[in-house]
């Protein structure tokens, strides 16, 4: 059966890995990016040629409601029937303690890394059900080692978010496990990508590699690995579960 995938964030870092991962293996993309479609694109054309059928890129705001229903109107208008999606956007902001944080930053942190993902899975759960005629499907989220630390004094709020996304993941799994769709999430650790610089810190990755059990970060390509074996058949009866893909961190 054909493969199509939805990978969010995808212009850059780990969504940029996990989209070649897939082309290799024959997959129908669609290359999300909130601001870079220059980026985007570029991974699209490297997808079409490792062996991708079709690479599309479309750019959305996931915050909104309106950029959700836009971008799965491209997928539905211009790919195969979708058969994963993942959730890969995300953002941080400046490190920073709480009481440095203002309301506005709050709100776009919860409604990016949380209601965008949401909705996105709302709208793969009305295209895959069983329950709304679909043929099931995958839903990959990708939280964060930072739950288990809080990330005090540095991003409490982007903790807490991938927080909201291990429980939305389980709650998710149960719901609509029985109509052929398998929810489950992956927690990266450490990783070399771009997200550091985001946040204000772009040594992050390589300045606490030695703090690290395998003293090391990981590299974009380690994370993708893990969520295209969720992707696939071979996790078939993996749902709910939150894989930990962190160096034993």
């Amino acid at each position: 059966m054909h493969a199509t995938t939805l990978i969010t964030g995808a212009s850059q870092g780990i969504g940029a890995a996990l989209a070649r991962l897939l082309a290799r293996q024959g997959h129908a993309l669609l290359v999300h990016c909130a601001h870079r479609t220059d980026l985007a694109d570029a991974v699209a054309r490297d997808c079409l040629s490792l062996g991708a059928p079709q690479a599309v890129v479309v750019q959305a705001d996931l915050a909104h409601e309106t950029e959700v229903l836009k971008l799965f109107a491209a997928a539905d208008a211009q790919l195969p029937r979708l058969t994963g999606l993942v959730n890969n956007a995300g953002i941080v902001d400046q490190t920073a303690r709480l009481e440095a944080m203002s309301g506005s930053r709050l709100q776009r942190m919860m409604a990016v890394n949380v209601l965008g993902p949401m909705l996105c899975a709302r709208e793969a759960v009305r295209r895959m059900s069983t329950r709304h005629g679909g043929q099931g499907g995958v839903i990959v989220n990708v939280s964060s080692s930072a739950v288990r630390s809080g990330s005090p004094a540095m991003y409490v709020d982007y903790a807490a978010s991938k927080g909201a996304i291990d429980v939305f993941t389980q709650g998710l799994s149960k719901e609509v496990a029985a109509e052929g769709i398998r929810v489950v999430a992956v927690r990266p650790g450490i990783t070399d990508t771009g997200i550091h610089a985001r946040g204000g810190e772009p040594d992050r990755a390589s300045r606490m590699a030695t703090a690290l059990p395998m003293g090391r970060a990981a590299q974009p390509e380690e994370i993708a690995q893990a969520i295209a074996w969720l992707l696939s058949p071979q996790a078939s009866y993996t749902a709910g579960a939150i894989l930990d893909v962190s160096g034993g961190r």
